[in-house]
């Protein structure tokens, strides 16, 4: 299978921790604008991969390749300038920050200028200044977060905290966007905005999406692919339709096959 057919592929990648082995042969095949679920129950490995893909700790074994780049041993901000970016369980803030300057600091990754530059206040510091606003308050706009822009990020709402988090990473021009459960700790109606935010963001940026969930409808109703992962393991992966019928995936959230004959959603 040629790396060149994809813009992530994963092959056989492995996390052990001393004697415990957190992800054991995990493999990704992700296409460009594509969607993809990663689910399984507490402990299953889900944010083990995303630390992996995105960096934050390196694999014990197995490749990571963006297109045909092998970044396995990336650093974090190796692999974002690369095109990896991601959110987190816990929502990471400056937190006294306003949500545009959070947004704007993101921007810098790619559109910043040098420490001359900077420290001088030059010509072209204060036109890159300008076209990184510019370019902030229209990720705000798209991102519903007018109306705050210039509030403390602390100060906002948890469903629009989540928001300003996923307009901080689409920032730094992502090819690939990881979003490790976004809609934890919402409410109903926030979860239903969030779903409709991604899909806007998969649709209107072009960029490769791929959610950690455990909220089952958002999964079944966003994802065109879905993985299951259990135990450190890929246990199955397909369709959303396919993923609800799968025994394998009832008797891992389920304990029995026989309990249910679809996973709710």
């Amino acid at each position: 299978m040629s790396k060149k057919k994809f813009l992530l592929q994963v092959d056989g990648l492995e996390k052990r921790f001393g004697g415990i082995v957190a992800v054991s042969n995990y493999s990704l095949a992700l296409k460009e604008n594509e969607l993809v679920g990663l689910i399984g129950p507490n402990g299953a490995g889900k944010t083990t991969v995303f630390n992996m893909l995105s960096g934050i700790l390196k694999p014990s074994s197995g490749h990571i390749f963006l297109y045909s780049e092998n970044i396995t041993k990336y650093s974090s901000a190796q692999s974002a300038k690369a095109g990896i970016a991601r959110t987190f369980q816990n929502i990471r803030l400056f937190g006294d920050l306003s949500v545009l300057d959070n947004i704007k600091v993101a921007f810098h990754m790619h559109h910043g200028q040098n420490f001359l530059n900077t420290i001088c206040h030059s010509k072209k510091f204060q036109l890159s200044e300008k076209d990184i606003c510019q370019k902030a308050i229209k990720l705000a706009q798209m991102m519903d977060l007018t109306d705050f822009m210039y509030e403390p990020a602390k100060n906002l709402p948890y469903g629009d905290q989540r928001r300003m988090e996923i307009a901080r990473a689409l920032a730094t021009d992502p090819k690939i966007l990881l979003l490790d459960e976004p809609a934890a700790g919402m409410n109903p109606q926030e979860t239903e905005n969030l779903m409709a935010t991604i899909r806007k963001i998969h649709s209107d940026h072009g960029v490769s999406i791929l959610i950690v969930e455990h909220d089952m409808r958002m999964v079944m109703n966003l994802c065109q692919r879905i993985q299951v992962l259990n135990q450190g393991q890929l246990l199955t992966q397909g369709t959303p339709e396919e993923i609800q019928k799968s025994p394998e995936v009832i008797e891992a959230y389920l304990g029995s096959p026989k309990e249910k004959n679809h996973v709710d959603c």
